[in-house]
């Protein structure tokens, strides 16, 4: 399962004209043709949060997701009455950057994820229930 979201910052596209000439000049830009972009004018660029799900279990529904504005995850799960699930999360050096420990049908926040790539997994009594990959752009 591959999930692809946006983050944090629009991105401007197929400009009209006279509203890309107003941008230039507002970027300094003067004697630009419309429809072009000198090299020294840079638009936003989008964030983006994928997550990757390698392994999922049929009797757990974990999520991991980012919030509406884009700037943490959620991880949640749905599963056994009273069961304890931990979640690891990885840099590609195999340093654990952030871990947290929810109980059944409780959602938590991870925040402060520098931009990167990361591997993920999910415990319950020592038994790996899902496993993945998280990119922050």
């Amino acid at each position: 399962m591959i999930t692809f979201v946006p983050v944090r910052k629009h991105i401007v596209r197929n400009i009209a004209a006279p509203l890309m000439a107003a941008c230039l000049c507002c970027a300094g830009v003067t004697n630009a043709s419309a429809g072009t972009l000198p090299a020294t004018v840079k638009l936003p660029v989008r964030d983006t949060i994928l997550v990757q799900v390698q392994t999922s279990s049929k009797k757990h529904k974990i999520r991991l997701y980012p919030n509406a504005s884009h700037e943490v995850l959620f991880f949640s799960v749905e599963g056994d009455a009273g069961k304890a699930y931990q979640l690891y999360i990885f840099n590609m050096e195999g340093s654990l950057v952030k871990q947290a420990n929810i109980k059944n049908n409780q959602t938590t926040v991870l925040n402060n994820i520098e931009k990167g790539n990361y591997l993920f997994e999910v415990f319950s009594n020592d038994e790996r229930i899902e496993n993945g990959q998280v990119i922050i752009r």
